[in-house]
């Protein structure tokens, strides 16, 4: 059984996911809080597996739960909860030890699949990242054809890719992934090689037409 601690201040928030996880088979909520001084208590007390947790919380954020928790050496696999307009903390977060993202209108199927690929060792932030950029990329052209193979990614390579969706520099990317700004641009490079593609904009359109996002 995978035990999850759910952090939210929003009382229909947390009845909403924990609503969604009691469907499953292998995925329950152990624990509740509704800030961040009770859940470092809650979360250090019952040690679950996965840790969903708000980034904007009372008494102390999202954020803060995670440094505290990380200097405590007690910080178990973490997705935060989030919103369109957290730009600074979708960076901050992975700074900070998060292994991941959730919009808060998850669907069943998004939220099982991340708890679980977290736990696998992965990490999970693309939807966070891309959800909120597709309507405006819709203006820009595609000039390019589709790819018939899977994609040929790395998994960094898909990393920074989402990032670049969400329209981050490469020293931004670079600051979040804990890596060289001169590393990024490498992956850059790789990722336009791989897709024929000659832009970041089209790069993005690429991934998402053959299913990266």
């Amino acid at each position: 059984m995978i035990r999850v601690v759910l952090v939210d201040d929003h009382t229909l928030v947390r009845s909403g996911i924990r609503g969604l996880l009691e469907i499953t088979e292998d995925i329950r909520v152990i624990a509740e809080a509704g800030d961040g001084e009770e859940a470092i208590r809650v979360i250090s007390e019952t040690k679950p597996d996965l840790v969903l947790l708000d980034v904007r919380l009372p008494k102390l954020s999202g954020l803060s739960v995670l440094d505290a928790l990380n200097k405590q050496g007690n910080l178990p696999p973490t997705l935060l909860l989030t919103t369109f307009d957290d730009d600074d903390a979708l960076l901050n977060g992975i700074r900070a030890g998060a292994k991941g993202f959730l919009l808060k209108d998850v669907s069943l199927d998004r939220l099982v699949s991340a708890i679980r690929r977290i736990l696998a060792g992965e990490s999970y932030f693309r939807p966070a990242l891309t959800e909120r950029t597709l309507a405006g990329m819709n203006s820009f052209p595609r000039e390019f054809d589709s790819l018939d193979r899977p994609c040929p990614l790395t998994h960094r390579e898909i990393e920074v890719l989402a990032l670049m969706a969400g329209g981050y520099s490469n020293l931004e990317i670079a600051d979040a992934l804990g890596t060289s700004e001169g590393t990024i641009k490498n992956h850059v490079s790789n990722i336009l090689s791989k897709f024929g593609v000659r832009d970041r904009v089209q790069a993005v359109f690429k991934g998402i037409e053959i299913g990266v996002f």
